[in-house]
């Protein structure tokens, strides 16, 4: 059957997130968006482990649900499964540097969870936050993993974040042999964060053999599903670790990204300074701040470039294609030249998402000849328009998210035109 997974996000316990990111919350929103797995986030987290053990029921082989949920009357493929994962920040010193390297890790059981919360608790403090910190090596940590669960899925974190990333420009590695030693091959998957997408991931070829996935690091309900992967598998959870870890093309169909550019680190540059460049400005000013003479935050961009070893454009054999997408509230605001968290907003937003089966049927599958039914000209247009690539985008850089658009001035002007005319 065909499959939407999102696995990575965070609790209520973590820094930073919304109070609404507890399971009833994220199971409404990942319904709505149209996602049939979605990750818990925080399992190291004691009392959110409490409560997905509290909360949660074995349903298919891998995966949980609500203990409350009813699916006597509904088609499984309609119903929001958990699948039990976790994101831990290990900082540490490696050839003579400070490292910060987040990783994922996805589980097929509460019980390997708790084995593994066991064996962690002794590296550091897992209350302190949904996302630990702890002071020890990320090759250290998968071997841990893979000694308590040898069916876990181990994913580098948005492989290309300045700060906190295996490939980080500020504490990263060159390659990941560099980072795992000779225990790079048991890594699942790379994540390819937002400020990347498959494409840029493609210039660098020893990444090839590792298939790269894509979610949305969510901290509030409504950008779940931001990025996503779509499969098509047997609805479990060794079909869907199989179809990642053998990048099997016919089972894994193709990722749900963000445009890099939308990404908080795409460009280099200095938010404070408001300063942004790309990487041919950058190297322009011998990488100093021209306004506060200090060093550029340098980011996802010019980091691929520093270790490409392809053109750009250059597809490999066995690349798993992707669909870059923009979540419909955003559109919305555009649209209505306000903020996505408005009532209007909102209103509208819930007025469209009742006429559709989900998000992502709305994103990838509605006629546009529904979408014209179903809401206005500009905001029908915007999803097409998106859909064909057709977007304005203004690059995101040290920590400020960048902006993709659907309309030009001009066309916003236009759309306004026609809409006054009838």
């Amino acid at each position: 059957m065909r499959v939407i997974a999102d696995f990575h996000l965070h609790s209520k316990y973590s820094r930073a997130t919304s109070r609404d990111m507890d399971l009833e919350h994220i199971a409404l929103s990942t319904q709505r968006k149209g996602i049939n797995i979605i990750g818990t986030g925080d399992f190291t987290h004691p009392e959110w482990f409490h409560e997905l053990t509290s909360k949660l029921e074995p349903a298919e082989e891998g995966f949980y649900k609500l203990k409350n949920q009813n699916d006597k009357n509904n088609k499984i493929e309609n119903q929001v499964r958990f699948i039990i994962t976790g994101e831990i920040s290990n900082i540490y010193q490696r050839g003579g540097k400070t490292r910060r390297v987040h990783n994922v890790i996805v589980l097929p059981s509460l019980e390997s969870a708790e084995k593994i919360n066991n064996a962690l608790s002794w590296q550091g403090n897992l209350k302190s936050d949904g996302r630990p910190i702890l002071g020890m090596d990320s090759e250290e940590l998968l071997k841990i993993v893979f000694k308590a669960e040898p069916k876990a899925m181990f994913i580098p974190a948005h492989i290309w974040t300045p700060w906190f990333a295996v490939f980080g420009s500020m504490s990263g590695f060159n390659s990941l042999e560099e980072a795992f030693g000779e225990n790079t091959k048991y890594l699942s998957a790379l994540e390819t964060g937002l400020s990347s997408d498959p494409q840029m991931n493609w210039r660098i070829s020893s990444l090839d053999k590792f298939a790269l996935v894509s979610n949305s690091d969510a901290h509030s309900p409504n950008n779940i599903g931001r990025e996503a992967n779509i499969f098509n598998i047997d609805f479990n959870y060794s079909s869907l670790r199989e179809a990642i870890i053998k990048k099997d093309r016919t089972k894994f169909l193709y990722t749900i990204e963000f445009f890099p550019e939308e990404g908080k680190y795409h460009y280099d540059g200095h938010r404070l300074c408001k300063v942004r460049m790309s990487p041919e400005e950058r190297k322009k000013v011998k990488g100093i701040c021209p306004v506060c003479g200090r060093s550029l935050t340098v980011g996802v961009l010019s980091r691929v470039e520093e270790l490409a070893d392809r053109p750009k454009g250059e597809v490999p054999a066995n690349a798993i294609p992707f669909k870059s997408l923009v979540p419909i509230r955003e559109i919305i605001a555009e649209s209505f030249d306000c903020q996505v968290k408005t009532k209007a907003v909102e209103e509208e937003y819930q007025k469209l998402i009742s006429q559709f089966p989900n998000e992502f049927y709305i994103l990838l599958e509605a006629s546009d000849k529904d979408l014209q039914k179903a809401t206005t000209p500009k905001i029908a247009n915007g999803i097409i328009g998106i859909r064909e690539g057709k977007v304005i985008l203004e690059p995101g850089y040290d920590g400020e998210y960048g902006k993709v658009k659907a309309f030009s001035d001009k066309e916003l002007k236009d759309i306004a035109a026609q809409e006054e005319l009838f």
